[in-house]
């Protein structure tokens, strides 16, 4: 079938998870999380008497979320490849694709910069880095946002999700 939307619905390989099942949206949460975590800890490290441990864990979280972002980066390129080109969805999905590579350079950059002994607490600028990337994700998340929920990318069509809203019977199981 030639339909754009139908084809952006549909996985180019197994890697990307099933139709309707995509994995890009579940292996982003690895990153996300372990980058706001980061950015709790950094700030933390401010308020405690022995901010070491915070600061350290700070870098272990970042560079578990830069491993979670390689994982999702591959899963949402291969979802990037059913998109078909020259459409609204296709450079949303560029814009969204820069800005996580960014982003990830960015974190990869930080965490460099907190490798050897943590004495202390996060200096500013590694904390400001921290938290003008986590703003610059926030933004490419919302246009992650719209590729599933407005544009469909990946997402079941109509027809697929119209199953879950028929009514059941009293008794039937899901």
């Amino acid at each position: 079938m030639d339909d754009p939307q139908w084809q952006a619905k549909r996985p180019v390989s197994a890697l990307a998870g099933g139709y309707g099942h995509p994995l890009h949206p579940i292996l982003v949460t690895v990153p996300i999380g372990a980058w706001v975590g980061s950015l709790v800890f950094d700030v933390a490290s401010h308020l405690v008497a022995d901010p070491d441990v915070l600061a350290e864990g700070s870098r272990w979280l970042i560079g578990l979320g830069i491993v979670g972002a390689l994982a999702a980066a591959a899963a949402g390129f291969l979802d990037l490849l059913a998109i078909p080109p020259g459409t609204r969805a296709f450079r949303t999905a560029l814009v969204h694709m820069s800005l996580n590579l960014a982003v990830t350079l960015a974190y990869v950059g930080g965490f460099g910069w907190r490798l050897g002994e943590v004495t202390g607490s996060v200096n500013a600028g590694q904390l400001a880095l921290s938290a003008v990337s986590l703003a610059a994700l926030a933004v490419s998340g919302f246009l992650g946002g719209k590729l599933a929920y407005r544009y469909g990318v990946r997402v079941a069509d109509e027809t697929t999700q119209a199953e879950g809203y028929t009514t059941t019977h009293q008794g039937d199981r899901p």
